[in-house]
C-alpha cells in the first residue's frame, strides 16, 4: 500500500505542473501514468501554445530540440478562401513545441521537485470513504496486479478519459459526463512537405464547413518543411470522419503533392466551458477532464498548465493546515473562473453562434469585416467578443438581404458578455452554487 498527500493522475502538461507545484511546496506527491517513462508526452496534439502561458507560468521557453518554430501570429481564411484575416501581436506570439520534449521536460521538473512517478500504471477508480476520495484503484501495466494508492487529495488530470470524474457519486457535485456536442473529434498528421510552408512563422486555420464541420482545418509550421495539418469536426449527428475529410479537401492540395507521412492519430477534445465545479471532498479535475479547453481552437496545454499551478498551490496550502473539504479547496474553482473560466465561457458562446453559420454566412461576415482582425484578437485573448455594426455595414448587409445574420450576431455578442459577466461573479463558496448554475443555464437555454 502506497500513501501520499497528493495523488495525481496523468503526467500530462496539467497533471506535471501540479506535481510539481505541490512537490516544490514540500508536500509527497505521487504522479501515475499508464504510459512509459520514456513515452510521457507523446502525444496527437496541435504542438502550438502561446508565448504568455510561459510568462504567466514562469515557465522557460521552448528551445533546442524541444522548440519546433517560433510563431508570430495567425491566419485564418474565409471558406472561398477569398478573406485572410492577419492575427498579429504580442498575444499571438507563441511556439511549435516537439510535444514530446516538451512533456519529458515538465515530467524532468515535478520529479526534480520530489515528484514520485509512476509509469505503466493506470487509474480504474476513486477510492471513496465517508463522502471522500482518498486515494485511487489502479493496476500495474507491468505485472497486472492491482494496487491502492492511499492520497489525502487526488487530481484528475487524465484528459479526455477522465477516469476518476467519471466514476465519482453525483453527490460530490460535479459533472461527471459531456455532452457529445461539446466534443471535437480531431485527426492530424505530420507530414514531410517537398518545400518549405509559405510564411513559415504563421500558423494557418482554415474555416469551412463542407470540409470541417462545427470545426476547423489547420497547417502549423514546424521544423524545416514539416507540418502539423489536421481537421476536426464537431461529433453532431452523423459527423463525417476527420480523417476522410483530411484526405479529401486537404491533402489534395498542391502544396501536399509529394509529401511523406511521418506520423498520424486521432483523438476528441471537449471545445466548451469549464465544468461548473472541478473540486470536491479530497478530489480536484484539471485539464481536458474539467473541460479546461479553449472552446474555439481547442488548444489545451496552456490553460491546463495554468489549472495544474493553480490546484498546486491551493492544495498546498489547505494540507498544511486543514482537512482537504470541498469548502476549502473551492478557492481552486475562483482563481480559474475569474481569470481563464470566464474567457472560455464567453468564447462559448462564439463556438455555438459558429456552428450555427453556413459558409455563405462565413465568407460574408469576414469579408465585410463585420468582426474585424483587432475583434477577433480581442475575443482570443479575452473571450470578449465586440462588433463593426456601422451605419454602412447596416445597410450593406440589407442591402444583401442579411439583416437577420446581424441581428444573429448582435445577440451572440449581448449574450457572451452575459456569459462573462456570469464568470467573473462566480460564487465564492459551494453554497450559493445552486443559485449561479440556474441563472447561468438560463442564460444559455435562451441562446
Amino acid at each position: 500500500m502506497n500513501k501520499f498527500d497528493v495523488i495525481i493522475v496523468g503526467a500530462g502538461t496539467g497533471g506535471c505542473l501540479a506535481a510539481k507545484t505541490a512537490a516544490k511546496a514540500g508536500l509527497s506527491v505521487c504522479l501515475i501514468d499508464c504510459k512509459s517513462a520514456e513515452s510521457i508526452g507523446n502525444k496527437v496534439c496541435g504542438d502550438a501554445i502561446g508565448k504568455h502561458h510561459f510568462d504567466n507560468l514562469g515557465l522557460a521557453y521552448p528551445s533546442g530540440d524541444e522548440l519546433e518554430r517560433t510563431i508570430m501570429g495567425i491566419k485564418v481564411y474565409s471558406p472561398d478562401l477569398e478573406t485572410v484575416f492577419r492575427l498579429v501581436g504580442e498575444g499571438l506570439h507563441g511556439f511549435i513545441v516537439n510535444r514530446h520534449a516538451f512533456g519529458q521536460r515538465l515530467l524532468k521538473e515535478a520529479m526534480d521537485a520530489g515528484a514520485t512517478l509512476l509509469d505503466l500504471t493506470q487509474a480504474l477508480k476513486p477510492t471513496i470513504e465517508n463522502g471522500f476520495v482518498r486515494g485511487i484503484a489502479a493496476k500495474s501495466l507491468r505485472t497486472g496486479s492491482k494496487i491502492k494508492i492511499e492520497g489525502k487529495v487526488t487530481v484528475d488530470a487524465s484528459g479526455y478519459a477522465a477516469v476518476l470524474r467519471r466514476n465519482l457519486p453525483p453527490e460530490m457535485g460535479i459533472e461527471r459526463a459531456v455532452d457529445r456536442s461539446d466534443e471535437v473529434v480531431c485527426y492530424r498528421e505530420i507530414r514531410q512537405l517537398k518545400d518549405e510552408i509559405e510564411e513559415p512563422s504563421f500558423c494557418q486555420i482554415y474555416l469551412d464547413l463542407n470540409a470541417a464541420p462545427g470545426g476547423y482545418y489547420w497547417i502549423f509550421p514546424k521544423r524545416e518543411n514539416h507540418v502539423n495539418v489536421g481537421l476536426g469536426v464537431a461529433a453532431v449527428g452523423n459527423f463525417p470522419n476527420p480523417k476522410e475529410q483530411l484526405y479529401k479537401f486537404v491533402l489534395s492540395k498542391g502544396i501536399f503533392k509529394g509529401s511523406s507521412l511521418i506520423h498520424g492519430g486521432g483523438g476528441v477534445v471537449p471545445t466548451r466551458r469549464p465544468l461548473n465545479s472541478f473540486v470536491g471532498n479530497g478530489i480536484v479535475i484539471i485539464g481536458d477532464a474539467a473541460c479546461h479547453v479553449n472552446p474555439i481552437h481547442g488548444g489545451g496545454m496552456g490553460p491546463s498548465m495554468m489549472a495544474g499551478k493553480i490546484a498546486g498551490e491551493v492544495i498546498s496550502e489547505v494540507l498544511m493546515r486543514n482537512e482537504p473539504t470541498v469548502e476549502r479547496l473551492w478557492p481552486i474553482n475562483v482563481r480559474y473562473m475569474k481569470t481563464y473560466g470566464a474567457k472560455q465561457a464567453g468564447l462559448d458562446v462564439f463556438r455555438i453562434f459558429l456552428q450555427s453559420l453556413t459558409n455563405d454566412d462565413i465568407n460574408y461576415g469576414m469579408r465585410y469585416r463585420l468582426i474585424k482582425e483587432d475583434d477577433v484578437l480581442r475575443a482570443g485573448l479575452k473571450g470578449d467578443v465586440r462588433l463593426n455594426i456601422t451605419d454602412a455595414t447596416k445597410r450593406i448587409f440589407m442591402g444583401l438581404g442579411r439583416m437577420s445574420l446581424l441581428k444573429k450576431l448582435y445577440n451572440m455578442a449581448r449574450r457572451s458578455r452575459a456569459i462573462r459577466k456570469a464568470y467573473e461573479n462566480y460564487p465564492q463558496l459551494p453554497k450559493d452554487m445552486i443559485v449561479w448554475a440556474s441563472a447561468l443555464r438560463k442564460i444559455f437555454e435562451q441562446f
